[in-house]
């Protein structure tokens, strides 16, 4: 739960596909002359915008015939706008399992789009590839489809998941991951990614939230109270309990991030919770002190105060053992296990 490969063509039938020219389209790259040359986007440009290597555009070129309808013999690839389109189609559906061989057929016989999107201007020079390592199939599309900034096919993937595996598992196999790869990217890169990084992560918390704030019957227990520490903004985490608590039917009140010493307090007292769970990304926003705090802090009436359960959780208490009467469950499902043992005891 610490919060946060250019791949190849897949597996290959055999079949190969004549490439479809479209003849309106070359007899204008013809009439401009050489100085055609300069319309459309090259490989490069269009592998980093989609977030795949340029082997593998060329391979789905000769293999299937997915390559710019108005290419001359011997001038470079040019894709416009329509060719881009299809190779973004051929992208989505790879990410989904398909293979390559079936995905082009797929995409060869629906044609080109109606309205294909404008190219992106290139950017600096380097891959955009997100290097994920040995991941899921889900995983991988995700980081591509961030990369494109495909924001329909990201939240499709992120739905799927969290339906089809759970949260625990779309989590730490699927978002994680992903998370990971653009967080290292963006230290490399600087804000030529942060784009990414701000689509993949408010992507990630709707998914999160929306399964957390589902219609369910919940169990008659004390709730948890979760929270990030004063200093801490980064909540993702937190949003992924939430998630995990409610496909356990256990009550939960989140306070969110950078929440006030006094106001975490206050809302300890006010709300009696089974535990709580304090989150902290970076060893500069833990506070061992207010943990303590919170372990002390009691509500109910004289004679019959109750205190809860306290979890230090993230990396910012990696350096230390939790204070003294708090826990530090280092895994998402080893935290969501330890809660329901304390919320149901």
């Amino acid at each position: 739960m610490n919060g946060y490969g250019t791949a190849g063509p897949g597996p290959d039938d055999g079949a190969r596909t004549t490439p479809q020219d479209t003849s309106a389209v070359r007899d204008h790259a013809r009439a401009a002359d050489g100085a055609s040359d300069g319309a459309g986007l090259p490989t490069g440009a269009v592998a980093r915008r989609l977030g795949v290597s340029p082997t593998t555009i060329r391979s789905w070129e000769r293999r299937y015939g997915i390559g710019p309808a108005g290419r001359r013999p011997g001038h470079h690839r040019r894709w416009s706008p329509a060719d881009i389109a299809v190779l973004e189609a051929m992208c989505r559906l790879t990410a989904r399992g398909v293979p390559p061989a079936e995905a082009a057929r797929a995409v060869l016989a629906a044609g080109p789009p109606a309205r294909p999107p404008a190219p992106a201007a290139g950017g600096p020079g380097g891959s955009r590839a997100l290097h994920v390592g040995s991941v899921r199939p889900e995983c991988r599309g995700l980081a591509r489809a961030a990369v494109r900034l495909d924001s329909p096919e990201v939240a499709r993937i992120l739905q799927d998941a969290v339906a089809a595996l759970g949260t625990v598992e779309a989590w730490t196999e699927v978002m994680l991951p992903a998370l990971r790869a653009v967080g290292r990217k963006w230290a490399s890169d600087g804000e030529q990614y942060v784009e990414v990084e701000h689509l993949l992560s408010w992507h990630v918390s709707t998914a999160l939230r929306t399964a957390a704030v589902r219609p369910t019957a919940l169990r008659a227990v004390p709730p948890v109270l979760l929270a990030a520490m004063p200093a801490e903004q980064h909540t993702l985490p937190l949003d992924a309990v939430a998630a995990g608590l409610t496909e356990r039917t256990l009550p939960f009140r989140m306070l969110g991030a950078a929440v006030p010493p006094r106001a975490l307090l206050d809302a300890v007292r006010r709300t009696g919770p089974g535990a709580v769970m304090l989150w902290s990304q970076s060893p500069q926003t833990s506070e061992p002190e207010l943990v303590r705090q919170v372990v002390r802090t009691a509500w109910g009436a004289r004679g019959s105060r109750s205190h809860a359960i306290v979890l230090a959780t993230g990396p910012g208490w990696h350096r230390f053992d939790p204070p003294e009467g708090a826990a530090g469950p280092r895994t998402l499902l080893g935290a969501l296990d330890l809660l329901e043992r304390t919320v149901t005891a």
